[in-house]
């Protein structure tokens, strides 16, 4: 049970309220990207220091529902809230939203007045890239609404917005693709899915060697483990932050879908396979742990669509914030193992059913800015 965000999409399309905005970048893209330059930029593990956590207050009414828009802020706060205990958290929030916005993640976390649509901050934000010697940098990977699925005229805007505010040089890319689809060892190897990024609706006409060598400039990556993901099934076409993420440089944690009936089942077991196979830069085999999703979710917001996984969780400094869903035994055995994985880090799990109810998770809302 590890579906995703459906939901929005099903949402819109019902009430008459999906506006797409195609931009230049969606059309125009095509296999002479950017010839790669020498440069030392890299993208670090999200293991690694952070200088704070970015997060969005963006949810609507338009977009999730009367019913389901109180509960999903209230999640975007106690997210906010529970990673503030361990480093900052800036959080963008529309001028009409500050006084609810403050009111819930009370005075730990810095909100910032910006335009946004939706509160994905993994996908709209800044990817960020480091050096050795002290630089930092952003990357403004052309969001369009994960293929033209949703309105995004300001969410386009959100990763240029938030590199000013952390005072980052831009690194442009004629790639359209979201953090959600990228997951890095910070040493070089990354895991991405192909049902997302080499996708027509993001980047038609792009060869998987074109993408791979500016993936490489722009990342510092050296071998990426493609996943094939699955198209079509949620608004994401399968972010890699739902199926697989890195503990550490050889160490992957991967998501198992036990149900033969969801269609992920085939899919994650596909990625296992994979992922057991593969090595990593270094030319080292990977350890790959496995988490299955609860078999059990509480009534309250099920639905076929409720994005029921554990993979989706947050590092951030000294601690991984996960999800809980009120099946006690996975929910203990997905603590536990994680627990194992970062033994320095606090694992605190918290309730986010309204955020999974529209197909998304804990990673999904974050963003980090690494610490240099």
């Amino acid at each position: 049970m590890i579906t995703r965000r459906k939901f929005v999409q099903t949402s819109l399309l019902l009430s008459g309220g999906l506006l797409i905005r195609p931009t230049s970048a969606a059309t125009s893209v095509t296999s002479k990207l950017t010839v790669p330059s020498a440069n030392d930029w890299f993208m670090p593990d999200e293991s690694e220091p952070h200088a704070r956590t970015w997060m969005a207050f963006g949810a609507s009414q338009a977009i999730w529902g009367k019913k389901l828009l109180p509960e999903v802020q209230r999640n975007l706060a106690l997210i906010a809230r529970t990673i503030a205990q361990f480093e900052p958290v800036s959080m963008l929030v529309r001028k009409s939203d500050y006084a609810l916005a403050r009111k819930l993640v009370g005075p730990s976390v810095t909100l910032v007045i910006a335009q946004m649509d939706d509160l994905w901050m993994r996908d709209t934000g800044s990817v960020f890239v480091v050096t050795d010697k002290g630089g930092k940098a952003a990357i403004k990977f052309n969001f369009n609404g994960w293929g033209n699925k949703q309105e995004y005229g300001h969410d386009t805007q959100v990763a240029s917005f938030v590199a000013k505010q952390a005072a980052t040089k831009m690194l442009s890319t004629k790639l359209i693709l979201e953090g959600g689809g990228i997951k890095v060892d910070g040493h070089g190897t990354a895991i991405i899915t192909e049902s997302c990024i080499l996708n027509a609706n993001r980047n038609p006409g792009v060869s998987k060697t074109s993408c791979e060598t500016e993936l490489k400039r722009l990342l510092g990556l050296e071998k990426i483990i493609w996943l094939p993901g699955i198209k079509g099934k949620d608004i994401t076409d399968g972010h890699t932050d739902f199926y697989a993420r890195f503990a550490k440089p050889g160490v992957v944690v991967a998501g198992y879908d036990a149900d033969p009936t969801s269609f992920d089942h085939v899919v994650t077991k596909k990625h296992l396979k994979i992922l057991k196979a593969a090595t990593d830069a270094s030319g080292k085999r990977l350890k790959v742990v496995v988490i299955e999703g609860p078999t059990t979710i509480r009534d309250t917001y099920a639905s076929d669509d409720f994005a029921a996984g554990y993979i989706n969780f947050y590092v951030c400094n000294k601690a991984v914030i996960v999800p809980e869903f009120g099946d006690k035994k996975a929910d203990n055995t997905a603590k536990v193992k994680l627990q194992a994985l970062f033994p320095s880090r606090k694992v605190v799990q918290i309730n986010i059913d309204a955020i999974a109810a529209g197909g998304g998770g804990i990673h999904c809302t974050t963003q980090q800015e690494p610490k240099i």
